[in-house]
């Protein structure tokens, strides 16, 4: 599919030069498909279910509802947090939809909606560590922490950790299996993934923090220039908000407590 849209595009900029200076919606809708960058392992978010392959999550529902909206189809895009930005820019999916932490870093190459979602950051050890039984347990001599290479915890946590030491992994697997194994104390992550880790791994332990550690919006994620593209998934969003859709995805996949619905 993706050849017959790039030779399409070939041909309609040859009969129409002014297609070539065309935005991303025009394309968009001239190729009648929106391409969305995933991660498919996000509980609640963008899941792929390993037994029958099918995809859910509020992110998932949402981008239905854009492509609607659009009059589109919908093609998702496998990506990764290590991935995101790569992907986006060079243009291997027309928006990124998968509860995507806005952070400095990102915002130096990427254009993000307004916030549907906000999440703090959450501990996952397990049930047998002696060491770990609250959030001031963490930062202390001898502890480790896990975090996912790409994720905003990675360069969250080289900031706010002291003492304790920071192991990254190349995957958001990897930083379970160094959990489960005893090779580090916690990892760190956010609300969607510890509702998925207390629900299926019957080792896991969450430990929260007291108050605010960190909050951080999650937003869609698209490339920077393009105003009318831009302004329409703003559109989009701002309705879906309004209009009830986004309360219900919210409420469908009981993400309640991050939802940022006004």
């Amino acid at each position: 599919m993706k050849y017959l849209f790039c030779l399409f595009c070939l041909l309609a900029a040859c009969l129409n030069p002014a297609f070539a200076q065309s935005g991303r919606l025009e394309r968009v809708v001239a190729a009648g498909e929106l391409r969305v960058c995933i991660w498919a392992d996000y509980y609640g978010i963008s899941y792929r279910n390993p037994k029958n392959q099918k995809l859910s999550g509020i992110d998932i529902d949402m981008a239905h509802l854009l492509a609607r909206d659009l009059g589109v189809s919908v093609r998702f895009v496998d990506s990764s947090f290590a991935r995101l930005i790569e992907d986006v820019t060079g243009d291997q999916c027309d928006i990124a939809m998968f509860a995507i932490g806005i952070t400095p870093v990102r915002q130096e190459k990427l254009r993000f909606s307004q916030a549907h979602l906000a999440s703090d950051i959450y501990a996952i050890t397990t049930k047998s560590n002696r060491r770990i039984k609250t959030w001031g347990d963490i930062d202390q001599p001898g502890v480790v922490v896990a975090v996912a290479k790409g994720t905003l915890h990675e360069p969250v946590m080289r900031e706010k950790l002291k003492q304790a030491s920071l192991l990254v992994t190349d995957t958001p697997k990897g930083r379970e299996q160094e959990v489960e194994s005893g090779r580090a104390d916690v990892f760190m992550t956010d609300y969607p993934f510890s509702r998925r880790m207390l629900e299926t791994k019957d080792w896991a332990r969450l430990v929260a923090p007291p108050s605010r550690y960190h909050l951080t919006p999650y937003a869609y994620a698209m490339q920077q220039g393009d105003d009318r593209w831009y302004e329409r998934v703003e559109r989009f969003v701002t309705k879906a908000k309004q209009n009830g859709e986004l309360l219900a995805a919210v409420k469908r996949h009981k993400l309640d407590p991050i939802a940022v619905t006004e």
